[in-house]
């Protein structure tokens, strides 16, 4: 029996949540070690050998440790290309790169305004601090723009990288989520009509579901 691997960190961390769906996906085993950060644990000497940026998530396959969520994704896909979704990070070089570029869309452009908009608007309130409707308009009009650029293309393909559900449309779950569900920014997706049919359906997927179960269990 293989052994589990280690994610580190809370499910409701927009990055955690983004490798425990890749996981789910793949039909990984995985093992979810909470980090207290109200505690600072993500600080912690032990820690930051795995993670040395202390933030999350940290993840460990046996002798192997790894941070940054992309790129735990791809390593996931890339051992276990048998395993689960098989083509999740494609089945040639071609499908790889097409899935790669828009990989880098979400975290250059998709990201940097929706984990803006999702800190405004989400965790800010929870956290009671101020929100800043400067940044929040800002960040609206950004986001807008790269969601007209996802319209043209989802015109073209059912998913981003092409016909088939990939670690490019996996990616935006995380964020997306929170912008349609806690953030009541549901009309970014909405009122584009390929946009909101590719977010219904990926969002619709059952490993995303397990994941916003943990979520839920997570915040009660």
């Amino acid at each position: 029996m293989a052994t589990p691997v280690k994610v580190y960190g809370p499910p409701l961390s927009t990055a955690v949540s983004r490798v425990l769906a890749c996981l789910l996906e793949k039909d990984v085993q995985f093992q979810l070690l909470p980090v207290n950060m109200a505690k600072g644990e993500h600080k912690s000497q032990e820690y930051l050998k795995i993670q040395p940026f202390g933030q999350v998530p940290a993840f460990q396959d046996e002798s192997i440790s790894l941070f940054e969520s992309r790129a735990i994704c791809r390593y996931i896909c890339d051992k276990h290309a048998e395993k689960g979704n098989k083509g999740l990070y494609g089945l040639d070089q071609l499908g790889k790169a097409s899935i790669d570029q828009w990989i880098e869309a979400e975290g250059q452009s998709f990201n940097p305004a929706s984990s803006i908009l999702v800190f405004q608007l989400a965790f800010a309130p929870r956290m009671r601090l101020p929100q800043d409707e400067k940044a929040i308009k800002q960040n609206e009009e950004k986001l807008s723009k790269v969601l007209d650029v996802y319209e043209q293309r989802l015109g073209e393909s059912r998913y981003l990288a092409g016909d088939e559900f990939s670690l490019a449309d996996l990616s935006h779950l995380p964020n997306g989520h929170y912008l349609v569900n806690v953030a009541d920014r549901a009309e970014l997706f909405t009122s584009r009509k390929n946009v909101d049919r590719w977010w219904n359906e990926i969002s619709g997927r059952e490993s995303w579901k397990e994941v916003v179960e943990l979520q839920t269990k997570a915040s009660s």
